[in-house]
């Protein structure tokens, strides 16, 4: 434990609040597998013992950005027809959620980025990059609408920034153009998102990143204005990723596989049409007692790109410019991040969702197909 509280007190502090309570309690020993209910016999009579219905309980981080596809397969019921039950427990910060899922209180996280899970993984943990959520998150730059001397990202140097320093979609921006992220911009860090917020209208700063779930806030807010989305600076950057321990995933091959078989599912009912991205949005809204304006600040803007797709490659690459840029530990060129990248588990859901799901949405599973040979293979 001493380990696990030193590992949280280094990792950069992940901004996102949450909006919401979790569902229920649960216990802190990761997955629980519970015999329920009783199957009926052949001639309709309730068959007791070894035929009673296993449920395995999942205890799953939640941040206040939510996640679409697994708030509309609870709703829907697609995970309790794997023999999965979701317990949601909410969590403020990325190193908040590392430290729940490396003790065990939490068994899988999606919605906190990819720079904490490679930077808990370059310091000694053992993760495994199971699919993702976010392939790009709604995460606006702001300033002041006073403010007009955005050109760029370049427009960062010299500047006070309200943002995390490791954050690699900026970094490998400034590096591209020859700046060094560390020592060009000052960065400065704040305990939240409002907080960040409100540095930028006093002055404070010249510029901040904030969340995906602060859009909202920063459209009520006159004296506001986005100039960029990290998704301007890097196209397909990999935001949040669906992280496990490899101790998990080792003993649970088959249980992430059906995860990710219902999230796909999600996914190609989510993108089948206007009206089920409509129907979502109010099934999200509930589960997450937000109001729908709250999401349509993000989910109707072109940048909230999501899929389930672990995003390989831009993995790679965002491990690759956080150690260049000295935001991993020491001996970090020495892991191969791919061990520690499931996409072949992926894979195999992808064909089996195919196989299972297929004639829901046929043209879905032929573009996560070719989107998967872009990014994975």
């Amino acid at each position: 434990m001493k380990r696990i509280k030193m590992l949280a007190a280094v990792l950069p502090l992940s901004l996102a609040l949450f909006a919401c309570q979790g569902q229920g309690e649960s216990k802190s020993s990761g997955t629980d597998t519970t015999k329920e209910g009783s199957a009926k016999a052949e001639d309709g009579s309730k068959a007791e013992g070894k035929d009673k219905k296993e449920v395995i309980k999942i205890n799953w981080a939640r941040d206040n950005s939510g996640n679409a596809f697994q708030e509309l397969a609870m709703e829907k019921g697609w995970f309790k027809d794997e023999g999965i039950e979701i317990t949601q427990k909410p969590f403020d910060a990325s190193n908040d959620a590392t430290t729940a899922l490396l003790s065990g209180n939490i068994d899988i996280f999606s919605n906190y980025g990819t720079n904490g899970p490679l930077q808990t993984l370059a310091a000694g943990e053992d993760l495994q990059i199971v699919g993702g959520y976010m392939a790009t998150g709604c995460m606006p730059i702001i300033t002041r609408t006073d403010n007009n001397d955005w050109k760029g990202v370049e427009s960062l140097v010299g500047k006070t920034v309200a943002a995390d320093a490791s954050d690699y979609t900026i970094g490998g921006a400034l590096l591209e153009k020859g700046y060094d992220p560390k020592t060009d911009v000052k960065w400065v860090h704040y305990p939240n998102y409002s907080d960040m917020t409100a540095a930028v209208i006093k002055g404070e700063v010249d510029y901040a990143v904030v969340g995906t779930s602060r859009n909202y806030e920063v459209q009520q807010q006159p004296k506001l204005k986005v100039v960029s989305y990290k998704s301007d600076l890097m196209p397909w950057y990999s935001c949040c990723r669906m992280v496990v321990t490899s101790k998990y995933f080792e003993e649970n091959k088959d249980v992430v596989k059906k995860i990710i078989k219902v999230l796909l599912r999600a996914q190609a009912y989510y993108e089948k049409s206007p009206e089920n991205k409509a129907e979502v949005k109010k099934i999200v809204a509930k589960r997450m007692n937000v109001t729908e304006d709250y999401l349509d600040s993000y989910m109707d803007n072109e940048h909230f790109r999501i899929s389930v797709d672990p995003l390989k490659h831009e993995v790679e690459r965002a491990w690759n410019i956080l150690g260049e840029t000295g935001f991993l530990s020491e001996g970090w060129d020495k892991i191969k991040v791919d061990d520690h990248i499931q996409n072949d588990l992926y894979y195999e859901a992808l064909e089996e969702a195919k196989k299972d799901y297929g004639s829901e949405n046929p043209e879905f599973y032929e573009k996560m197909e070719q989107f998967y040979q872009e990014h994975d293979a």
